[in-house]
């Protein structure tokens, strides 16, 4: 937790209410945004992402599963955080464990939609590779190195960025196979597919503290909010998913606001993240 003094509380309410934060901000302005994609070799894409302070790291491991009986056109994707002991002492025990929690469940519904699958984020008809039989099961790792506010939307930025640089290996299906045998399959260990992120939103965190709210909130500001609702948006200004935390209630007509405010802010993200990934991979193409 940020121990603050009765000055510090006022100083930093007093910044956010004049649009002028105590790192030298807008309300609406991002810190910097550093990305390096291929960080993990292991992974089938990974990606590392710097926001101020705030580390995380995203990894992408594909393994062939079987489709649930209900959804046997689509893949799986599952969603795990892990917060390091080391990022802040807060994360050691429990405290850790309930925010990992936390986070998890919010990124699964940002990025994956609702139970049914309507408006997720990532297309998991394009993970099948035999219906009713064989998918693809995406294990998506978020990790949370270093914590200055604002993990969701970093994490959010990293699993983007490791998904795009995510490569599928290439399955040729043998036809043999009838009735409810399972197909024998051969995975290219040379071709890959790569995976379309052009679908995946990007995940606007707005902080309100006071009257007013900020987006990428650093700890101390995130210490004097009242609420924060986080909502991604896609490309095409589609709301994929919202998610609210903080005690205090919010009026509709606010929550209204804070979306339109969050789709505006989105199209100036996802250009800096589309720059960012690009120079990345071709960094990583030269390396």
């Amino acid at each position: 937790m940020v121990g603050l003094s009765v000055g510090e509380k006022h100083f930093i309410q007093g910044g956010v209410a004049q649009d002028l934060r105590c790192d030298g901000r807008k309300r609406l302005t991002y810190r910097p945004i550093y990305l390096e994609t291929g960080v993990i070799p292991q992974a089938n894409g990974s990606a590392r992402v710097r926001m101020g302070a705030t580390e995380v790291i995203a990894s992408v491991k594909a393994e062939l599963g079987r489709p649930t009986p209900l959804q046997p056109d689509k893949g799986k994707v599952s969603i795990y955080v892990d917060c390091s002991p080391t990022a802040e002492p807060a994360f050691e025990g429990r405290g850790g464990d309930e925010l990992s929690t936390e986070l998890s469940t919010a990124l699964q519904c940002c990025l994956l939609g609702g139970k049914s699958g309507a408006g997720a984020g990532i297309d998991l008809s394009s993970l099948i590779v035999v219906e009713g039989k064989i998918c693809w099961d995406l294990y998506i790792d978020g990790l949370v190195v270093s914590s200055d506010g604002n993990l969701l939307d970093a994490l959010g930025a990293a699993i983007k960025a490791a998904l795009s640089n995510t490569g599928i290996p290439k399955v040729n299906v043998a036809a043999s196979a009838s009735g409810d045998e399972q197909p024998e399959v051969d995975v290219s260990d040379e071709e890959f597919l790569q995976f379309d992120t052009s679908g995946i939103p990007v995940i606007v965190t707005l902080t309100k503290i006071g009257r007013h709210y900020v987006v990428d909130a650093t700890s101390e500001e995130e210490s004097q909010m009242s609420s924060a609702v986080s909502i991604s948006v896609n490309r095409k200004g589609h709301i994929c998913g919202l998610t609210k935390r903080g005690g205090a209630g919010l009026d509709p007509s606010i929550i209204l606001d804070m979306v339109s405010v969050a789709k505006h802010v989105s199209e100036q993200l996802l250009e800096k993240l589309d720059s960012e990934i690009a120079a990345a991979e071709a960094d990583e193409g030269e390396s």
